[in-house]
């Protein structure tokens, strides 16, 4: 844990410290986070498990009493709470999915971020986070829905989607589901393992922008029209597309489907930026 933070006993709100504000935003310097659950409709999360994902990201798994249960897509708000009164609330996608008082989040830290680097570096075991939710009702996907599924993340934004293999797994899904996973470097795929194990109805294709592994037969770049048209379910078979990554990147994949006939109502999107 970083210099200035204090320290309670296990099992109560602990204070949590490190200054997390970006200059222009109101300091925590010499200051603590303060875990409250005052407002309605925010739940006490106790973190219960948590392991690299990658060099900057960590999978979270809180144990949320009444948590009610969340579709595949959906996300949660999480709140920290300062001494004097100051708040950070910041949206971030589940990786989890279905019934129990557990949900995972994977977190990847951006260096300027307010929240995410605190998440990863310093949340510890036992301690507890304020969140809200499940929330999104757009951005889900559904065991009962039969329409084929294209998947496409770029970077961190296969969190929504893998909530989404996983449901598709759980309820033993005969519907097909593809992933295409865009990403810098082979070092930077979240839930590597997971995403590589064979399935009959739903398979993971992988795209590198920067460097590619040993003996890949593709070079890096950008994902193409070319790319989309090779490596995803093509128009005929009308599939429901979800998209989920960086805007730049949203918007770009968003505009190259309708280019190959994808029809626009059939494309749903998720973008994120800085937290």
């Amino acid at each position: 844990m970083g210099a200035g933070t204090c320290y309670a006993k296990r099992g109560q709100p602990r204070l949590l410290g490190r200054e997390r504000l970006q200059p222009a935003r109101r300091s925590l310097a010499g200051r603590a986070l303060r875990v409250t659950s005052r407002a309605i409709g925010w739940r006490t999360g106790s973190l219960e498990r948590a392991h690299p994902l990658t060099a900057s990201a960590r999978s979270i798994t809180f144990t949320v009493s009444s948590w009610p249960g969340n579709d595949a897509g959906q996300h949660v708000d999480v709140r920290l709470t300062a001494p004097d009164g100051y708040q950070a609330v910041r949206s971030y996608s589940i990786a989890s999915t279905g019934a129990g008082e557990e949900i995972e989040l994977a977190i990847d830290r951006l260096p300027d971020g307010e929240v995410s680097p605190f998440l990863v570096d310093d949340l510890e075991l036992g301690d507890t986070v304020e969140l809200r939710g499940p929330l999104g009702g757009w951005f889900v996907w559904r065991p009962e829905q039969t329409q084929p599924v294209q998947l496409i993340a770029g970077g961190s934004g296969v969190v929504p989607l893998i909530a989404m293999t996983r449901a598709h797994a759980s309820a033993g899904s005969s519907v097909p589901m593809q992933l295409l996973y865009s990403l810098r470097t082979p070092d930077d795929a979240f839930f590597r393992d997971e995403l590589s194990q064979p399935s009959a109805t739903a398979r993971t294709t992988w795209h590198y922008t920067r460097a590619v592994p040993s003996g890949w037969s593709r070079s890096a770049g950008r994902l193409t029209a070319e790319d989309l048209k090779r490596e995803t379910l093509p128009p005929e078979h009308v599939p429901l597309t979800y998209i989920c990554g960086r805007t730049g990147f949203v918007e770009t994949v968003s505009r190259a489907l309708i280019s190959l006939g994808h029809v626009p109502d059939n494309i749903r999107t998720e973008r994120f930026g800085g937290t």
